[in-house]
């Protein structure tokens, strides 16, 4: 793994990371105009693609043998994060010009992953607005030793997991606990997570009686469940690796900022092309959070716009098991000098 940090400021006329003078809007400022602006054609292609492989990807599970079987689970699943990578656009209101095209599409791909379409975006809005900010960051958020301490066990073991060997269930519980109580929003967004959670749970209410009526309990688990698995394995990780390493620091509120904590916070990893290609470049990561106006099919072009800008300051890695295997095994509480804190540190102080 290869993570560029360098703390040196980059030979150009902007101004430096490294102090204050650096605002999230003169970053916005930097970026080619066109990276904004929205292609109709090229995100209903995207959005046709998308289906496409996903009924390939189905039709594959229905007659394929069964040793191709985990081969066509991971082609699925990966398809289907497309959708929600589809979705993503949707929910910042940059796949379309028109709000109520961005929340019919949405809805439409969120319903097979059974995800709640508004209390999501409401939610990965807020992650957003306060990426890498202590005590405000709703995703992959680092314990406090403070709050670790005040744990049940069950709870301290269940965060051993998701912090390491099984970080790809993470997603899953990130998805349970925060998107079907529609009584901790206020106001009209409360009202659209109502309907967001009615409809997908309305959805499994028919589809999923329908599948195993139909294929049996076996059907129901070869296809949707095991490519449901993957879809959450690729979010559990995108969510880890584009905002963890061991040197990437959290923020109290006083101390943040919100120029470093986007530019310098979040990281671009290179996948499988693959992987990639059914993803719609979710890994191109650091633009997103420049603007979440950037829509997919331009992250690249603005992530290059950054790299001449800012150079090495911007955090790079590719995928690996050596890179997985860093972060579970060492990035596990927050700690106030060291970003990190691994769970053997922690207990040696004990």
């Amino acid at each position: 793994m290869t993570i560029s940090a360098s703390r040196e400021v980059a030979s150009n006329s902007l101004p430096p990371l490294t102090t204050n003078t650096l605002t999230l809007q003169d970053i916005v400022k930097s970026l080619p105009r066109e990276v904004f602006t929205k292609n109709r054609r090229k995100a209903w292609t995207l959005l046709i693609i998308n289906v496409l492989l996903v009924c390939i990807g189905y039709c594959g599970i229905a007659i394929m043998p069964w040793f191709l079987l985990p081969a066509l689970w991971i082609f699925t699943g990966t398809a289907l994060t497309g959708f929600f990578v589809v979705g993503h656009d949707c929910g910042h209101r940059s796949f379309a010009n028109r709000r109520w095209v961005n929340d019919l599409v949405g809805h439409v791909l969120f319903l097979p992953l059974i995800y709640p379409f508004h209390s999501w975006r409401i939610l990965h809005n807020y992650h957003h607005s306060h990426t890498n900010k202590l005590d405000h960051d709703n995703a992959w958020q680092p314990f406090t030793s403070e709050f670790y301490d005040s744990q049940t066990g069950w709870m301290r073991g269940l965060y051993h997991l998701i912090r390491g060997r099984f970080w790809w269930i993470g997603s899953i519980g990130h998805w349970a606990v925060l998107h079907f109580n529609w009584e901790r929003f206020e106001g009209k967004q409360r009202s659209q997570v109502r309907f967001s959670v009615l409809l997908v749970l309305g959805f499994a209410a028919v589809a999923f009686p329908l599948l195993i009526a139909t294929t049996g309990i076996w059907g129901f688990v070869k296809f949707w469940l095991l490519p449901w698995m993957v879809y959450h394995f690729w979010m559990s990780t995108f969510t880890l690796v584009h905002h963890t390493a061991s040197d990437i620091p959290f923020r109290a509120e006083p101390e943040w900022d919100a120029a470093q904590a986007q530019l310098f916070g979040s990281v671009h990893c290179d996948y499988p092309r693959w992987v990639e290609f059914l993803c719609h470049d979710i890994n191109v990561h650091v633009p997103h959070h420049i603007s979440t106006g950037i829509p997919s099919y331009n992250l690249r072009l603005a992530h290059s716009s950054l790299k001449e800008n800012w150079g090495e300051q911007i955090r790079e890695c590719r995928f690996s098991w050596s890179l997985m295997k860093e972060i579970t095994d060492q990035c596990h509480l927050y700690h106030e000098d060291k970003c990190y804190q691994s769970f053997r540190d922690y207990n040696a102080q004990l």
